[in-house]
């Protein structure tokens, strides 16, 4: 059986090499040989995502082809990546990517710390708000006055709340998505939808196709329901979903499910256009592959002039292709753990009759609390309330960065929680060490990555401004300074958290 879930052409992968040969060199760098170049750039692209782990890799002639090299050459470079741990071959079944043993971050819990325990830490980990006030104490309190009926039932509603069933399918019906209730569930925050999903349309050992990188909380779960996780790289920048790649993995992989996040991408922060959405829900409807959108950050737009593209669901309103996930916990408050699915009404009904097995049902009270916001006009204000938090946090931690870490490159993007940033050569998961050290918490790029992608990159939430923006970026160039003095140990295990 081959190790391989993904191929890599040698066309495409020769555009990699060229792209990557175009960015600017240090000065005084001196030239490798054909052989280590070839190597080093296949190395860094695996690093950084833009070639999968675990992806096939063309033929030593066909590469050579591509690039006007010696077929002597490339086997010399694949012989010094064989050595490095970067790649591994059969006979019989070609190569394929690697990364060398021992150097994946171990599997652990990705929990937020107790604020209490913080101290004087800055945490940069968790990409959540504080609560909207007094937005969150009047919906409690209107969910408090409307409990006594339904105190006097048995409390247990597995799809949820006729009343906010309602209501979620109303808000997509006025997106121009005719939605029933009866195309609605309930959950205990996305978390809770996410696993519901997976655990229904992907058993152990089933192949997930996931965007790379991608959300870090979200790869955990699935790893640990033990899926295969197909990675799928990002386009370069802001600019969304390689539509190419996309359809060679459904292609190739067939998986049985693939996990995307279209609005304000977590983590890079980019927005699928609407042609990327339409064409990648024709490719999963033609490879069988369920598509599982979430759009936990699609109202998180920060800038005005944002041209918000048609929900996903839009392309297959049905339901039966495109499994949508929303969630008031990014833009409302994460101490809010209510959640959604939209989908056909018998995968509902699937979904609804597996719940029992699994939580029961999600809290009335909170429901409440989330169906007072939408009856009264309140999630609106509340919303347009963390768009300016969130916009104005961002502007300030981008300030902030670029005034004390000039080497460090990043797009700004125009919504969501999160900034992803190259850190100028140095590991993340040493930055990661180092941040604690000198009082900032930051999450290092594997953690969004399959099989220790992304080491050269971290995340950085929308989560402070100001002051504390400032002191941030001053703590994180500390850091910076002493993994590129050679102080930060890297056998220390890096202790981030994300969410």
């Amino acid at each position: 059986m081959a190790q391989w879930t993904s191929t890599v052409g040698a066309a495409q992968l020769a555009r990699q090499l060229q792209a990557q040969q175009a960015r600017p060199q240090a000065p005084g760098t001196r030239k490798p040989p054909a052989y280590r170049a070839l190597a080093d750039g296949v190395r860094l692209l695996v690093l950084e995502g833009r070639v999968p782990v675990a992806a096939r890799l063309p033929a030593e002639r066909e590469l050579a082809l591509a690039l006007s090299l010696s077929r002597t050459t490339v086997a010399a470079a694949y012989e010094a990546l064989r050595t490095e741990g970067f790649l591994e071959s059969r006979r019989g079944a070609g190569s394929w990517t690697a990364v060398p043993a021992g150097s994946t971050l171990p599997a652990r819990g990705l929990a937020p710390l107790p604020p209490e325990s913080l101290g004087s830490l800055i945490d940069l980990g968790c990409a959540s708000l504080t609560a909207p006030e007094p937005w969150l104490t009047r919906a409690v309190q209107g969910a408090l006055e409307e409990l006594p009926p339904y105190a006097h039932t048995h409390g247990d509603y597995p799809a949820g709340l006729p009343a906010l069933r309602q209501m979620i399918a109303d808000r997509y019906t006025g997106c121009g998505i005719p939605t029933m209730p009866e195309q609605i569930m309930v959950t205990t925050g996305a978390m809770g939808a996410i696993d519901a999903i997976c655990h229904l349309f992907a058993g152990r050992g089933e192949r997930i196709a996931v965007e790379s990188p991608s959300y870090a909380n979200i790869l955990q779960l699935m790893r640990e329901a033990g899926a295969r996780l197909v990675p799928v790289a990002m386009e370069e920048g802001l600019g969304g979903w390689d539509m190419n790649r996309w359809r060679q993995v459904l292609r190739d992989a067939a998986p049985r499910l693939a996990y995307v996040v279209a609005d304000f991408h977590n983590p890079t922060g980019a927005l699928a256009g609407e042609q990327q959405r339409r064409e990648l829900v024709e490719a999963a409807r033609s490879a069988g592959t369920v598509l599982l959108v979430d759009e936990t950050m699609s109202e998180l737009y920060l800038d005005a002039d944002v041209e918000m593209p048609r929900k996903v669901c839009a392309f297959d309103p049905a339901g039966s292709t495109v499994l949508t996930v929303g969630s008031a916990s990014k833009a409302f408050w994460a101490g809010m753990r209510i959640g959604w699915v939209r989908a056909a009404p018998d995968v509902i009904r699937s979904l609804v009759s597996a719940r029992a097995y699994a939580d029961m049902g999600t809290p009335v009270l909170e429901q409440l609390a989330i169906n007072w916001l939408m009856r009264t006009g309140g999630w609106e204000q509340a919303v347009d309330f963390r768009r300016e938090q969130a916009r104005q946090n961002r502007d300030d931690l981008v300030r902030a960065v670029r005034r004390e870490l000039p080497e460090w490159e990043f797009e700004v993007p125009s919504g969501g929680l999160t900034l992803w940033v190259r850190t100028g050569g140095l590991s993340g998961s040493r930055l990661a060490v180092a941040g604690e050290r000198v009082g900032v918490r930051v999450p290092s790029g594997p953690r969004f990555g399959v099989d220790g992608a992304f080491e050269g990159y971290v995340r950085l939430p929308f989560t402070v401004g100001g002051p504390v923006a400032d002191e941030a970026a001053v703590r994180l160039a500390a850091a910076a300074e002493l993994v590129g003095s050679g102080a930060s140990s890297s056998a220390e295990a890096p202790r981030t958290f994300v969410a």
